[in-house]
């Protein structure tokens, strides 16, 4: 294990936004979670590639950040098995089933972040969820100090969460994570967008598609910093919906096999007029209004600050309130949005 001391955690964000970490644990090999200390009395948190992180404060609490490597593919006889390590990088993982031939992953192209992010926020893009091809995850439990095994069923995925941000949260780390996928594909091509490809694209046509879709509307990080999709689509159900179609008759809607529907939340921005909007070194991007970005800023709360000032102009426009997807790490560890939130005076 490597251990480091005051380090910049700039470079470990996408956001890009200056921290400081008096203590890093860079975990290589399973070995080393054996020596990590008992942190249950500090505040810690767990970092992957920093694609889904904004560090809100100038000091960070402790990180630690796992770095576990391979992947293993078994082929049987209706499906191939395939188990990665948690370090692994989730976009590189897409294209090397796609070249195995093993199709299921290419909607999730180029969706930045590790391989063991994948199943804490259960991450989803055009029509398809991690948790489809989930067959277990491999925990290491701080208290127990030996790696458990958990099912589908118990991880407890929903939209863009699970057990990891529930009941395990900070009691242990994802190590590995375990996927079937059957062999008899068919493409998915439910959302907007994927409906123009041939009528039977192959597989490494539709990630080609969603790597363009994904490129002419989201921006590099390392060009311009930022950590993709901020809010999680929001979801309604049918009475709220029929309301809005009287007024927007285009509003874009998904519904959901428990009856709800979402919404799409880079469309409410939008409508809203935010599409563009700048203020203190921050903004909403002018390609995607979902995506807000860091043009010069130093200081996490100007996203805070952006992000809440967004939610209500949204929630006063349709009386709907967005969540972000985002995670915020104070000097504290992680808190939530609203107990970061002030009183906006542009309101």
């Amino acid at each position: 294990m490597e251990l480091s001391k005051e380090v910049s955690l700039q470079s470990y964000n996408s956001f890009n936004i200056t921290a400081i970490s008096p203590t890093v644990y860079f975990l290589n090999e399973l070995t080393d979670l054996e020596q990590l200390p008992d942190l249950t009395s500090k505040p810690f948190y767990i970092l992957g590639e920093g694609s889904n992180t904004l560090f809100v404060d100038h000091l960070a609490p402790i990180i630690i950040k796992p770095n576990f490597k391979g992947v293993d593919i078994v082929e049987k006889n209706e499906s191939y098995i395939v188990t990665v390590a948690s370090g692994e990088n989730w976009h590189e993982l897409v294209n090397l089933c796609i070249e195995q031939e093993i199709y299921g992953l290419e909607n999730l192209a180029l969706i930045p972040g590790s391989v063991g992010a994948a199943p804490v926020q259960n991450i989803g893009a055009y029509g398809v969820d991690f948790s489809d091809f989930c067959v277990e995850v491999k925990w290491f439990d701080f208290i127990n100090k030996r790696v458990k095994t958990l099912s589908n069923q118990e991880c407890n995925f929903s939209y863009r969460n699970s057990i990891f941000k529930q009941a395990l949260y900070n009691k242990g780390i994802i190590t590995e994570v375990v996927l079937s996928f059957p062999k008899k594909w068919q493409a998915n091509l439910s959302y907007a967008g994927l409906n123009d490809l041939e009528i039977v694209p192959s597989a490494r046509q539709v990630m080609e598609k969603v790597i363009s879709l994904r490129s002419a509307k989201l921006p590099d990080p390392n060009v311009l910093a930022n950590a993709g999709s901020f809010f999680k689509n929001p979801i309604i159900n049918e009475n709220k919906l029929t309301d809005l179609l009287r007024v927007y008759p285009n509003i874009p809607s998904y519904r959901q096999q428990n009856g709800q529907v979402k919404i799409a939340a880079g469309w409410l921005i939008e409508q809203a007029g935010l599409k563009g909007y700048c203020s203190n070194g921050v903004g909403v991007h002018q390609n995607q209004a979902l995506v807000l970005v860091n043009y010069s800023s130093n200081d996490g709360k100007e996203i805070v600050n952006l992000a809440q000032y967004v939610q209500q102009q949204v929630l006063i426009k349709f009386d709907i309130l967005l969540s972000p997807e985002v995670r915020m790490v104070s000097a504290q560890g992680e808190k939530s949005f609203d107990s970061l939130l002030v009183k906006d005076e542009r309101v």
